[in-house]
């Protein structure tokens, strides 16, 4: 899980700025005592963590580490506050990788402003409803393309691993046409984002081979600087060539890789995994009666498969839900435990007509998921298109066996095994 260790030691390495003298990246795993919020319990949070929320309050300290601070966020209202503050909060951590710094991160989640503003500006336009409309005709042909090729492997019966079938090419299509890449290069490019999101080998939240993916793309930046292509790359070069590196547009388009990849894959997993639950929805989709946005949006909520927010460093000496948190202290917000807050949303578990857009999933503030709108459209089609065709799909293992990533920054499954009818 090479992106989960590359992000944890990127954390590892901030605090090593914070505490002279000690060097956690030669230490070969991070203590339970900081992983343990990442543990799930099936669909659910680990109960620890609403259990921190019962006794401690929503915003709680979950351990001090080598002298830092780390607080856990799990309220809906302080996340919000937490996330949509730019002044007393930091996330970059390039300042604390000494010569790494310049060159190990990338994109937008370890920048802040003026250089988040700036790249944000840039992207912004290209993620705009207008833009992502002329997407629509290529997602609709991907889901069927690869539903169709589900179909074929499930003929006589045989059992489907939805998660290969359907579940990791759709959005990995969709992110090769919004990026432009050629279509003669997607299946090198596919090969690494197997190796980086391994279905097969951990399933598809197994990141891996992020430096190949990075050259690549640095690669076709610098082609479409003389060739400019009808995606992402292009229109940006296009529009903004002269403000924006290689380096930088790269790491953009790997931040758009990443982040819409093994995310969407998961909820299209996950998500199909709690449909076949609930047979009245799975018919709802079939008869194509019921809106899907609500079941969107609850799915959303309810998976909130990116379990924590990007790590903030506290600038200052603040107070955060009634609690003080000193200068130096690592806040992070536990997406999971916000959207289940019975403060701010309906009590008990999966409801879609209690679903409301305006949950966590995504983040929230100046570093809210770009791609979001872009993750609806994908779900919204794949989901009521998958049960058209396969109206009698059903697991093919009991929902206890399913196997579930551990401690993973990005929740999901390792396999979804089906039978189409």
């Amino acid at each position: 899980m090479a992106l989960v260790e590359a992000v944890r030691s990127r954390v590892r390495r901030a605090l090593v700025a914070r505490s002279p003298g000690i060097d956690l990246s030669r230490l070969d795993r991070v203590p339970e005592r900081l992983t343990w919020p990442l543990k799930r319990e099936g669909m659910e949070p680990f109960h620890r963590v609403e259990e921190l929320r019962e006794t401690k309050g929503p915003v709680a300290r979950v351990v001090t580490f080598l002298g830092v601070e780390v607080w856990l966020v799990t309220g809906d209202a302080e996340a919000r506050e937490m996330l949509a503050d730019q002044t007393s909060y930091s996330t970059d951590i390039r300042p604390y990788m000494g010569k790494a710094g310049g060159t190990d991160i990338g994109g937008l989640g370890f920048t802040d402003p003026p250089d988040h503003t700036r790249l944000r500006r840039l992207l912004t336009p290209e993620f705009t409803m207008r833009r992502l409309a002329r997407l629509k005709p290529a997602i609709d042909r991907i889901v069927e393309d690869q539903l169709d090729e589900t179909e074929r492997l499930g003929a006589d019966g045989a059992q489907v691993d939805l998660a290969q079938t359907f579940a990791f090419p759709v959005p990995f299509l969709v992110i090769c046409e919004l990026l432009g890449l050629p279509v003669e290069e997607r299946e090198k490019y596919r090969s690494m984002a197997s190796a980086r999101f391994d279905v097969n080998g951990g399933g598809v939240g197994t990141v891996g081979a992020v430096a190949g993916s990075r050259e690549f793309l640095f690669e076709e930046t610098a082609r479409q600087r003389l060739d400019p292509g009808p995606g992402l790359i292009g229109q940006i070069i296009r529009e903004h060539g002269d403000e924006i590196t290689d380096f930088d547009l790269a790491g953009l388009a790997d931040g758009a890789f990443t982040g819409g990849l093994e995310t969407s894959a998961s909820m299209l997993a996950l998500g199909t995994a709690v449909l076949l639950e609930r047979p009245e929805l799975w018919e709802m989709l079939v008869a194509g009666d019921e809106s899907v946005a609500p079941i969107v949006d609850e799915l959303l909520r309810y998976l909130a498969v990116v379990q924590v927010s990007f790590p903030r460093f506290a600038k200052q000496d603040m107070v955060l839900g009634g609690q003080r948190i000193k200068k130096g202290a690592v806040v992070l917000a536990h997406l999971p435990a916000a959207n289940r807050d019975p403060r701010s949303y309906h009590a008990g578990g999966f409801d879609h007509t209690q679903a409301t857009p305006s949950h966590l999933a995504f983040g929230h503030g100046f570093h809210r998921c770009i791609g979001a709108e872009l993750a609806r459209m994908e779900l919204r089609a794949a989901y009521p298109a998958l049960a058209r065709r396969f109206p009698g799909l059903r697991l093919a293992v009991d929902p206890a066996d399913l196997v579930f990533h551990d401690r993973s920054l990005v929740y999901g499954v390792d396999s979804l095994p089906v039978l189409l009818r």
